[in-house]
């Protein structure tokens, strides 16, 4: 059967040339507001330098800077497939790679930490993760400060490693971001990456996985709060290239204030190849006040019949009135009960990135963000 094109096959090249200033109207442009995004996906000169790099590296874990034609950089097989990804490629002047050893089995996390210092001049990066062949380990990324940033990640999971990479996008409020993250997963190789993302006026995360042998397992998290005047858009690829893979989507976000946006874009593809695969994506997203916007678009492209499952669910909605009707009737005030409902919405996510140098952090977070409201009464 011959192949229909879509979205879910875009060609990528290196030249920027090949990829159009976008326009808004395309597809993959259309619920970003381009205007805001400061020339990053036309032709603002990527040479901001205001950034600065920390790492804490875990035992036998390195960390640094090398050159851009050190071989680690296009290992994962990423190839940028619009203008801003490509535009990013060609400016880095440096890859930071964090590289884990073979067999290693690192306990705590190792932690970049990239904090911008002004958002007047845009910069571009590039960082790889790369994880040995049976290596565990856990890595963070954390985004902070004052920034108009592009930037390319790669993640390559080699053969029956199992690897954590969270990136955390805790900006100031006059940051844009765009990243576009891709991860190859080697055979019986489990990969989780976790999406976390508050701060910034503008973030758009591209996360897209492939993978390189049978057995491979990918599971993607993510957890975003938007507030007043807020854009955060995540896009998800995971592409099915062999057989007998898995992968498991699950994105939840709350929204308050006029003008807060949300965006997730979930897209699966199967290829004929990958028969035997499993795959599932949620997105739930929780509207706190009016005036927020949520737009979540769910996406299937099936080549083949011989799957295990294939399945995605999609809601948005305000609180569920059974559950505040529970804990009101057992005397709690209806600020605290809705207060309650949100930790509960969130709290199975957090659990399930199992990194707890985070959990309290990202509670405390989520508890930061209701108070800008839920202790407001404006809920």
């Amino acid at each position: 059967m011959e192949r229909v094109e879509s979205h879910l096959h875009p060609e990528g090249s290196f030249a920027v040339a090949d990829h159009p200033v976008p326009t808004g109207r395309e597809e993959v442009w259309r619920f970003t507001p381009l205007k805001r995004l400061r020339g990053l996906h036309a032709d603002a000169p990527l040479d901001g330098t205001d950034l600065e790099v920390t790492a804490q590296v875990g035992p036998g874990v390195t960390a640094g800077s090398v050159a851009v034609d050190h071989d680690a950089r296009g290992s994962s097989g990423l190839v940028p497939t619009d203008r801003v990804s490509a535009r990013a490629w060609e400016a880095a002047t440096a890859v930071y790679l964090v590289d884990i050893p073979q067999e290693a089995e690192v306990a705590e996390p190792t932690v970049v930490t990239l904090r911008g210092l002004s958002a007047a001049r845009a910069a571009a990066g590039h960082l790889v993760i790369r994880a040995g062949a049976f290596s565990r380990a856990t890595v963070v990324v954390r985004f902070e400060g004052s920034a108009t940033f592009a930037e390319n990640v790669e993640v390559v999971v080699g053969d029956g490693a199992s690897l954590t990479v969270v990136s955390l996008q805790d900006w100031a409020d006059d940051a844009v971001h765009h990243s576009t993250q891709h991860a190859k997963v080697g055979r019986d190789a489990t990969l989780k990456h976790v999406a976390v993302s508050f701060g910034g006026d503008v973030v758009r995360h591209d996360f897209t996985a492939e993978y390189a042998g049978p057995g491979g397992a990918v599971e993607a998290l993510g957890l975003y709060f938007a507030d007043a005047g807020q854009h955060i858009e995540h896009r998800l690829f995971v592409d099915h290239t062999a057989p007998k893979t898995r992968s498991h989507v699950v994105y939840k976000g709350a929204l308050q204030g006029e003008k807060a946006h949300a965006v997730w874009i979930g897209n699966v593809l199967i290829r004929k190849v990958a028969e035997g695969i499993e795959t599932y994506e949620e997105n739930r997203n929780l509207v706190l006040t009016d005036g927020c916007q949520a737009d979540s678009v769910p996406n299937l492209e099936i080549e083949t019949g011989e799957i295990e499952g294939a399945g995605h669910a999609s809601a948005t909605g305000r609180f569920d009135d059974e559950q505040l009707f529970y804990l009101r009737s057992r005397g709690i005030d209806e600020t605290e009960a809705r207060r309650l409902v949100i930790h509960g919405f969130f709290h199975d996510l957090i659990r399930r990135i199992d990194v707890p140098a985070l959990e309290d952090q990202l509670v405390a977070t989520v508890e930061d963000e209701l108070a800008k409201t839920v202790g407001g009464g404006d809920v």
